[in-house]
Formats: structure tokens, C-alpha cells, sequence
């Protein structure tokens, strides 16, 4: 489960949110996800985190946008997954193909629609468990490549399904496959 129920008032509030809901809750706390209807506070995840999350968006961006790829999301960006129960993920990044998504299709809410490519940044407080069961789930909602980052290790987790996994140390190069087609970098690079 990503990060800890919501506060006592939100719980006593509805039982189950919808993605509509999710989008007014005041947005002065911690970013929110929902799953399954049940809203969890994510915290924020600290400086390290956030520049290795930005140098990847840039990364991805810089490749992507003068290709006409597609689009890449930065974190805050909700993704509706599931719909009765509602469940909106937000990653540290995202790519979504430009022949799935056209810039005037980009609502002013969430996306509709589950991304090519995820990346998820490890948090401090992360548990592996966490963190696997985070990737596998953005799997089983038809996201094609998921990169785990891992900041403090300086590796990644490369998840193509749920049963095809690899690990890359930083000596490594992080590959877009044919999900991203052309893009790498060098992992090293992410943690600069």
C-alpha cells in the first residue's frame, strides 16, 4: 500500500472516494493517492528523491518532446486506473505514447489512462515490499515498463512484467525499449 491512510476526518467523511473527489481535497498536506476508493497520504520524499526524479523527467523530456514521442508527466500526475472502486496513481515520472494521448486529449484532471512507462523513485521510508508491490500493481493496470530507482543504492529494477525483472547498477544503462524506442542513458546519470 502506497504510503498511510488519510487522516481520521477524511476516513469519517466516505467510506470510498472517486478520482472527482480525490481532485477538490484541499491540497495544502502531503500528495494523495487513491486505491481502491481508500485515500493514502505520500509524504513528502525529500531532496535526494526529488532531484533523482527530476533528472530522469529531463531526461525522458529532452528525448521525448523534440521526437514528437509523446508526452512525459512529472510527479503530482494523477492517473486513473480503475474505475468503482477508483484508483489514481501518481509517479515521480511518466511517458505516455503520443499515438495514445494527444496534447489536446490532456485533461485539466487526471489521465485516464495507465502510462507506457513509469518510473518510481525509492523513497527513504520505502519497504522493498512496498515498493515491488507498487510496480507490480502499475503491471496488472497495462503500464509496459516500470523503472524503480533507487537512490540510496544507486541501482534500478527494470519490470517488464510481472515475472521478467532486472537489476542495473549505476555502471549500467537504463533502456527505453521499445516502449521509449531510442532512448538510454547511462543510470549514473540519473543520481548526478
Amino acid at each position: 500500500m502506497p504510503g498511510q491512510p488519510a487522516g481520521d476526518l477524511m476516513r469519517t467523511l466516505k467510506k470510498l472516494f472517486t478520482a472527482e473527489e480525490l481532485l477538490h481535497l484541499p491540497t495544502d498536506g502531503p500528495r494523495l493517492e487513491l486505491v481502491k476508493g481508500k485515500v493514502y497520504e505520500m509524504p513528502p520524499a525529500g531532496g535526494r528523491h526529488g532531484k533523482v526524479a527530476m533528472n530522469i523527467g529531463t531526461l525522458l523530456n529532452a528525448y521525448v518532446r523534440p521526437a514528437d514521442l509523446g508526452h512525459v508527466f512529472a510527479a503530482e500526475s494523477g492517473f486513473i486506473l480503475r474505475r468503482d472502486p477508483d484508483t489514481v496513481r501518481a509517479p515521480d515520472a511518466a511517458f505516455v505514447a503520443s499515438g495514445r494521448l494527444t496534447l489536446d486529449d490532456i485533461p485539466e484532471g487526471y489521465v485516464e489512462i495507465a502510462p507506457d512507462l513509469v518510473v518510481e523513485v525509492v523513497s527513504p521510508g520505502d519497504s522493498r515490499r512496498e515498493v515491488r508491490g507498487k510496480a507490480e500493481d502499475w503491471l496488472r493496470y497495462g503500464v509496459r515498463l516500470v523503472w524503480v530507482i533507487n537512490p540510496a543504492t544507486h541501482s534500478a529494477a527494470v519490470y517488464r512484467s510481472l515475472d521478467n525483472v532486472s537489476e542495473l547498477s549505476e555502471d549500467d544503462t537504463l533502456d527505453g525499449e521499445d516502449v521509449v524506442p531510442g532512448f538510454a542513458c547511462q543510470l549514473r546519470d540519473v543520481f548526478g
